[in-house]
């Protein structure tokens, strides 16, 4: 699936990611020189470092409010200037400042899950952190830890390093005062959700420098960049059945050996994601998940 930019007055396409594209004022030229950018979430889905077709119905726009709903509750600097946006991106696009963007994911882990479970079972440590021995998947982990990747460039992977690596990339004072909000946004997160029956297993943060001042950028706590699990079916045991795309996981690792293109998803386990993505907003919101 390639992404598409959309024709929007005044605004020029200046890059697309996985999800995202981007937009500057026709006035700025290019995204060095402005000093705002339109965001616009879309319906795109990757796994695996591949994009996949079709896209998930609602994506974009359920990212979009759930991450705005959380700007609201966190208590953090963030890059958003309006949601008065062109219609045809209406409901799934912000106005953000354009800040000098850290090349780092702050990634806090609250359990072991995901790929870190490999790590742990085979060496104790999760990117290098040691932890306690006899910890089983889906564990909470005795306090958060901080285990940063490197953002690399687009098309390829991204890489977990050290915190001394993240000095080594931004300075010291910026890799603390990232590392310091990172846990902190997390556990305010984390504490929100477990109001609501939510368990955040792990997330990710991006950060920028805006004049001085670190600010909380791109989208945050969001299903694509969190793991979320139900309290009730965690504590049954049902500890991988996340609020994401992990039914997309799933499927094509039953169906596909990653050789090559990946298959198109089957209707059924596209609307199965999408509803899971509805879930999770109207879980954490009390609100109607948006459509559309």
């Amino acid at each position: 699936m390639s992404p598409t930019s959309i024709d929007l007055p005044g605004w020029h396409h200046v890059y697309s990611g996985k999800v995202r594209d981007l937009y500057v004022p026709i006035s700025a030229g290019s995204l060095d020189t402005a000093d705002q950018v339109l965001m616009v979430a879309s319906d795109r889905v990757s796994a695996f470092d591949h994009m996949l077709e079709p896209p998930i119905p609602g994506k974009g726009r359920l990212l979009n409010q759930l991450a705005l709903w959380w700007f609201d509750r966190l208590d953090f600097p963030n890059h958003l200037l309006s949601t008065d946006v062109p219609d045809p991106v209406a409901g799934r696009a912000i106005i953000a400042k354009r800040l000098r963007m850290y090349p780092l994911e702050a990634v806090v882990r609250g359990y072991v899950a995901g790929s870190a479970w490999a790590e742990y079972r085979d060496h104790g440590s999760i990117c290098g952190v040691a932890l306690p021995a006899g910890l089983a998947f889906g564990d909470r982990l005795p306090e958060p830890i901080y285990t940063p990747a490197f953002k690399a460039p687009a098309g390829q992977h991204d890489e977990n390093i050290t915190f001394e690596q993240t000095v080594d990339l931004i300075g010291a004072e910026p890799a603390a005062q990232v590392r310091d909000a990172a846990l902190t946004l997390y556990r305010q997160g984390a504490g929100i959700a477990e109001e609501r029956g939510l368990i955040i297993a792990d997330t990710k943060f991006e950060f920028g420098d805006d004049l001085g001042h670190l600010t909380l950028a791109d989208e945050v706590l969001t299903s694509d960049s969190s793991r979320y699990w139900s309290r009730e079916a965690w504590e049954q045991g049902k500890r991988h059945e996340s609020f994401d795309k992990q039914i997309v996981r799933d499927w094509l690792t039953e169906h596909w050996d990653r050789a090559g293109e990946p298959p198109t998803l089957p209707a059924e386990i596209v609307d199965r994601t999408a509803q899971r993505y509805r879930e999770l907003f109207e879980r954490l919101t009390g609100e109607p998940a948006p459509r559309g």
